[in-house]
């Protein structure tokens, strides 16, 4: 018999793009349901997190959006026995890419979220609370902190691009230090510190290009003590997965890891930005969230 499935809806996903569809998803989750599917569309941030959180006991809750959403959802899921699938129409969709469903078509993407074998992946834990692919601290947030506040007639790239040099402008490294069980594992100015799950985070750059969401550890990028000119140049690279061999590029993976910095540096989950915070402490789950996936 199969389970009951809720689509959690976010309208403003996909920067609106799917409250402009919803029509078209609505009819599309008629087509594809029963008596044991639900939909409901989220009203305000946080949301997500209630419906699945208050979703029964076994079921399905299926994130229709992006990273963010399913950042919540995968909030209000953790530590139960429901499972999250994904309808990935969102900006990023680097979950959706984590567990190989970012490239599905929608009628595909329902009928798996309807029908999928469902399977564990890791989940990672920053400071006790969950997420599902990455965990960026440093620049990368400080760039995202600073698109909130970019001239609204920036959209898209030139958005991102007014913020990345905004960000420079201002550029003063923290002092880092990475510890595991204790023992220092680097000590020293950094740009930013990545903390996968999965290997990807920003809509597809590949960070940690060997990070695999089904080992049991955390896979952690460090970027050192890189200079303004120094960012200008990683940059390409570092969007097509050439950056691992940067000598100011330090890579480890492991179960737990602390982070503590001098002063209070800003962080994103999947995408969704937290408090600035002197220290992180970061830990896996192995097999901690259950997740629909393809037939092979």
């Amino acid at each position: 018999m199969r389970s009951y499935t809720i689509f959690v809806i976010n309208p403003a996903a996909g920067r609106g793009r799917v409250g402009q569809m919803l029509g078209l998803l609505e009819a599309a989750i008629r087509r594809a349901q029963s008596s044991d599917t639900e939909m409901v569309v989220t009203q305000a941030p946080g949301h997500a997190i209630q419906i699945a959180r208050n979703a029964p006991a076994g079921s399905r809750v299926v994130a229709v959006g992006g990273d963010g959403t399913v950042h919540e959802v995968v909030r209000g899921i953790a530590g139960s026995d429901k499972a999250i699938g994904v309808v990935p129409i969102g900006s990023g969709n680097d979950f959706a890419r984590m567990v190989g469903l970012h490239k599905l078509p929608l009628e595909a993407a329902l009928h798996t979220a309807l029908q999928g074998p469902i399977r564990h992946v890791d989940l990672g834990l920053v400071n006790n609370q969950p997420y599902g692919t990455s965990l960026g601290i440093g620049f990368d947030a400080a760039v995202a902190r600073k698109a909130l506040t970019a001239p609204t007639f920036l959209r898209g790239m030139p958005r991102y691009l007014y913020s990345i040099f905004a960000v420079l402008k201002e550029l003063e490294l923290p002092n880092l230090e990475l510890t595991q069980n204790n023992q220092i594992l680097y000590q020293g100015p950094s740009l930013l510190v990545a903390l996968m799950n999965g290997s990807s985070y920003g809509g597809g750059i590949p960070i940690v290009p060997d990070a695999r969401p089904t080992d049991g550890l955390i896979s952690v990028a460090v970027a050192g003590a890189f200079s303004r000119l120094g960012v200008v140049g990683i940059l390409p690279r570092l969007i097509v997965g050439k950056h691992v061999h940067h000598p100011r590029l330090h890579f480890f993976h492991g179960t737990e890891f602390v982070v503590r910095f001098d002063r209070p540096v800003p962080a994103h989950t999947d995408g969704e930005l937290l408090e600035p915070s002197h220290e992180y402490r970061v830990q896996v789950i192995p097999d901690g969230l259950r997740v629909i996936t393809q037939r092979a």
